[in-house]
C-alpha cells in the first residue's frame, strides 16, 4: 500500500507542474492573440483601399494584363501553405497540411503538378520527415509576420509566375492558410491568388456608387505598379490572419490540456485517498486481530 501511495502522489506532483505550464501558456497565448487581432484589423484599410484600387482598373479597361488573363494551358501550379513555427496549437498544423495536400490530389488529378512552397518550420518538418520535395521555404516570422517576409514571398511567386510552368515556373498559385474566425474556430482558408481574383472587401450596409476612372499614363502601367502590391497584401494578410488562428488555437489547446490535469489531479487524489483509507482499514485490522490471538492466549 505505501508504493501504490508514493505512486499516486507522484502522478498528482506531475499533474500539477504540467497544469502550471500549460496555464502560463494559455495566458501567453491569450495576451499574444489581442495583439494579432489588432494587426490584422490595422492592416484592413490598406487592404481595402488596394483592392479598390485594383478591381477599378480591372472593371473600367481591357487591359490583357499577364497577371489577370488565364493562361490556355496550365502545367504547374504552386501550392503555398502557411503553417507555424512552434506547435502546442492541437490541429492547427495538421489541417492545414491536409488541406493543402488534398489542394494537390485535386490539382494532379486535374493534370496539374503542384508546387509546394512553405512558410513556418511545422510545414518544413513535414515535408522533409516525408520526403517531399519544395520550391521555397521560410521560417521564424510566423509568430509576429513582417512585411518583408511577406515581399520576400510575393517577389518569389511573382518571379515563378513570371517564368512560366514551361520554363520551371508555375502557371497559377494558390494560398493555403488558417483563417481567424473566432476564438474559438479557426477554418482552413484555399484562395487562388495569380491568375488574379479580384475579392472585394467587405463593405457597409450602404451601397456606394463609385464614378467612372481614368487612367494616367494608361490602364497597363497602372495595373503594373498596383498588382505586386496587391498580392503583397494578400500574402501579408494570410501571415497575419495564420498568426491569429495560431495564438487562439494555442489558448484553446492549452486551456483543454490544463482542464485534462484539473480531472487528472482530481482522479489521482480519490484514488490517493482510497488507497490511504484502506492502508488505515488493514493496520486496524491487524491491530484487532492481534489484540483478539492475545485475548484468546490468556
Amino acid at each position: 500500500m505505501g508504493a501504490q501511495l508514493r505512486v499516486y502522489k507522484q502522478k498528482i506532483s506531475s499533474a500539477q507542474t504540467t497544469k502550471k505550464i500549460t496555464k502560463a501558456m494559455e495566458l501567453i497565448a491569450a495576451s499574444r492573440i489581442q495583439k494579432a487581432m489588432a494587426r490584422v484589423r490595422a492592416s484592413s484599410p490598406f487592404a481595402r483601399a488596394v483592392t479598390r484600387a485594383v478591381s477599378a482598373v480591372a472593371t473600367h479597361s481591357n487591359v490583357d494584363h499577364p497577371l489577370t488573363v488565364e493562361r490556355e494551358t496550365i502545367r504547374r501550379s504552386a501550392v503555398v501553405i502557411f503553417s507555424s513555427d512552434r506547435g502546442l496549437a492541437g490541429a492547427f498544423n495538421s489541417q492545414i497540411l491536409r488541406e493543402g495536400l488534398e489542394l494537390a490530389q485535386l490539382l494532379r488529378q486535374e493534370g496539374r503538378e503542384p508546387v509546394f512552397y512553405l512558410v513556418g518550420r511545422k510545414a518544413v518538418g513535414y515535408f522533409q520527415f516525408r520526403r517531399m520535395d519544395s520550391a521555397a521555404e521560410w521560417t521564424g516570422d510566423t509568430d509576429t509576420p513582417h512585411f518583408s517576409t511577406a515581399e520576400e514571398i510575393a517577389a518569389t511567386l511573382l518571379d515563378a509566375y513570371d517564368r512560366g510552368g514551361d520554363n520551371g515556373g508555375v502557371d497559377e498559385i494558390h494560398l493555403v492558410y488558417n483563417r481567424f474566425v473566432s476564438m474559438m474556430t479557426q477554418t482552413p482558408e484555399t484562395v487562388r491568388l495569380l491568375p488574379l481574383e479580384v475579392v472585394e472587401a467587405e463593405e457597409s450596409s450602404t451601397a456606394q456608387v463609385y464614378p467612372l476612372y481614368e487612367f494616367e499614363p494608361d490602364a497597363a502601367t497602372v495595373l503594373d505598379a498596383l498588382l505586386p502590391v496587391y498580392i503583397q497584401s494578400r500574402v501579408f494578410n494570410a501571415l497575419l490572419q495564420s498568426s491569429a488562428a495560431k495564438h487562439a488555437a494555442t489558448q484553446k489547446a492549452m486551456k483543454s490540456a490544463s482542464d485534462n490535469a484539473d480531472k487528472l489531479i482530481t482522479d489521482y487524489t480519490r484514488l490517493r485517498n482510497n488507497a490511504r483509507q484502506a492502508e488505515i482499514t488493514q493496520q486496524i485490522a491487524e491491530i484487532v486481530g492481534g489484540a483478539d490471538a492475545l485475548a484468546s492466549g490468556k
